[in-house]
Formats: C-alpha cells, structure tokens, sequence
C-alpha cells in the first residue's frame, strides 16, 4: 500500500481527475494549500522596487493505493497535471503501513478499495 501525496496547480485539478477515473482511480482527499517552491513565490515591481509577494495557491491531492494502482496513478497525475512550466509541482511517494475502513474495520489492501 502507498500514499501517494501530489501537490498540483489548481487549474489542472479537474484535468488531474478526469485522468485519474480514465484508471478507476475515484477515491482521493482535496486540499487548498498555500506554498512556493523555487520560483519563491510571486515577483512583481512596485515603482522599480522588487517585491515578493504571498505563497501561491496550490492544491494537495491525497490518494491511498494499492501496488498495482501505483504507476497508473503517478502516469494519470503526469498527463493531467503537466504543463511544461515551472510550478507544475511534484508528486511523492510513501509507504502506507495500515488502512482501517471505520464502518467495516476492515484492514490493509481491502480497505482502501
């Protein structure tokens, strides 16, 4: 089992979704999340001076996997949210050690669904 955690523009993630059923991948957590990566944010100039302004609105994509729906839903997340500019954002990878589905307390590669 694998959380596989992305962190996307918002403007793809309807693009990002539509890929994801494409590989019957439905089950996921959305998140509004403020941050920047190199680019350090947005850069504007106010009367010749330049100013940093706030953390970027991204969007934080939890989705908990099985193996076999590991590479598909990396391949689906790339196609969907791959635009060639800086600020794509980045998709990571973890172990998942335990997943309990509370109705059914059922455990580990069931669970998830």
């Amino acid at each position: 089992m694998k959380l596989i955690i992305a962190i996307i523009k918002p403007d793809r993630l309807e693009a990002v979704k539509q890929e994801l059923y494409k590989t019957d991948v439905n089950l996921m957590t959305v998140n509004e999340v403020l941050g920047h990566g190199r680019q350090m944010g947005v850069t504007e100039v106010y009367r010749g001076v330049k100013e940093m302004g706030n953390l970027l609105r991204k969007i934080r994509l939890e989705i908990a996997v099985n193996e076999d729906f590991v590479e598909p839903t990396i391949k689906a997340i790339l196609n969907g949210a791959q635009t060639g500019q800086i600020g794509d954002g980045k998709i990571f990878v973890m172990d998942l050690v335990e997943c309990v589905r509370i109705r059914t307390e059922e455990r580990g590669t069931t669970a998830i669904g």
